[in-house]
């Protein structure tokens, strides 16, 4: 087994007190537990994290395709006809409707926009591609009244944010007109980089990572699936991308981002200096991921024409 240096450490007090509050609920090796175990332990931890709904914003849970769970986020300033496409992360493994709930509506909110999330299937009972197909069947739902669309997703739902734009240009989908990746997980290779040097960061370690990895059981060759394995980025739509610096996956942020410009995208980048991975969670309670989620808003806002 790979050995690795302790990690460094962020100094926020919010974010610190905040990754306490986390391990309270969700324990640094939840992935030991079993899966009922660990999704019983991430459910407790979301609901720690609940946040009073914007004034005015309408919930609404659909049935797609048949057979995806979805939920409908209608703010009461709508003021574009552009729609967000959220995908919740959790590692593939937790993660639902209500998990990510509080801040779909918040970014629904800010952004002005309609916001639907997907509640796709869950591994190990649901291996690759089974999450990716769901989303991609949703996504092309979505598409086809011909509004336009904004996908965003965070951590494995940012790797599944960008497999799936990767697929919408190799099968001539259009309508999709930005990409927002929020601490995403694309494929890197887990012994270098951000893999070692945070290797045992707070909130998420390398070697979760790879559990993760194992668990979807992908085929490591496949582009959709680790997306750094694409080889053109050419013609993407236009991405907001952000990264947690105390975080394994922070390279693979940085590297898609600087592949995608090489490409001629349109590309926003930040790394938020004093984060860690799943911040999106501390915005209430840490200034970094205040200000974090409120460039996010911005840049979200921006994709989908309401700024």
């Amino acid at each position: 087994m790979t050995q690795y240096k302790p990690s460094p450490m962020p100094t926020e007090p919010g974010i610190l007190a905040f990754h306490k509050r986390c391990e309270d609920f969700y324990p640094a090796d939840a992935v030991d537990a079993p899966i009922a175990q660990q999704r019983q332990w991430y459910d407790a931890l979301c609901a720690e994290f609940d946040a009073p709904s914007p004034e005015g914003l309408t919930r609404q849970d659909e049935m797609v395709v048949g057979r995806i769970p979805v939920r409908r986020y209608r703010p009461a300033n709508i003021t574009t006809q552009t729609r967000i496409f959220y995908i919740h992360g959790g590692g593939f493994v937790v993660g639902s409707l209500d998990s990510h709930d509080a801040i779909c509506a918040e970014l629904a909110h800010a952004a002005r926009a309609e916001l639907v999330s997907i509640d796709y299937r869950l591994s190990p009972e649901h291996v690759w591609p089974a999450a990716f197909d769901d989303c991609f069947e949703v996504l092309t739902w979505l598409l086809s009244d011909g509004r336009p669309l904004v996908v965003v997703g965070d951590s494995a739902g940012g790797n599944l944010t960008a497999g799936i734009v990767l697929k919408a240009r190799e099968k001539g989908v259009s309508g999709i007109v930005g990409q927002v990746l929020i601490y995403p997980g694309l494929g890197g290779d887990l012994v270098s980089g951000s893999y070692r040097e945070m290797a045992q960061a707070p909130g998420l370690s390398t070697a979760d990572v790879g559990y993760y990895r194992e668990v979807l059981r992908a085929p490591e060759d496949d582009a959709f699936a680790y997306p750094l394995k694409a080889g053109d980025l050419k013609g993407l739509p236009a991405a907001y991308i952000t990264a947690a610096h105390f975080d394994p996956l922070r390279d693979d942020a940085r590297l898609y981002a600087a592949r995608l410009i090489t490409a001629g995208v349109d590309v926003t980048f930040r790394e938020e200096p004093q984060m860690i991975h799943a911040w999106l969670r501390a915005r209430h309670m840490s200034e970094g991921a205040r200000r974090g989620f409120d460039h996010l808003c911005r840049g979200v806002s921006g994709l989908v024409g309401s700024l």
